[in-house]
């Protein structure tokens, strides 16, 4: 069976999104493009979309992931209500 290097390509596509559930699908498949045009002009193509997965899971493993907005605390009432203290019992 003859496969062709956009076969490859889009195998890698597959299996980088699988591997980073947490991208957005659209955002993998323009760095594989980006990353794939790199090689343009290239006369020996047998390793390219090897060198494009690695390439990708570069980029992916160091990008830090995006964090969820801070939550905010409640507010805490720190006024003092009387000089004793809410754990004091009566004698």
């Amino acid at each position: 069976m003859n496969v062709t290097e956009n076969q490859h390509i889009d195998a890698v596509r597959a299996r980088v999104r699988d591997r980073y559930p947490e991208v957005d699908p659209s955002m993998v498949n323009d760095l594989i493009t980006a990353v794939h045009h790199r090689f343009d002009g290239c006369r020996v193509r047998d390793f390219v979309p090897l060198l494009v997965e690695r390439a990708a899971k570069r980029v992916l493993d160091d990008t830090p992931p995006i964090a969820a907005p801070p939550i905010a605390a409640p507010p805490v009432d720190v006024s003092v209500h009387s000089g004793r203290s809410a754990h004091t019992t009566a004698r």
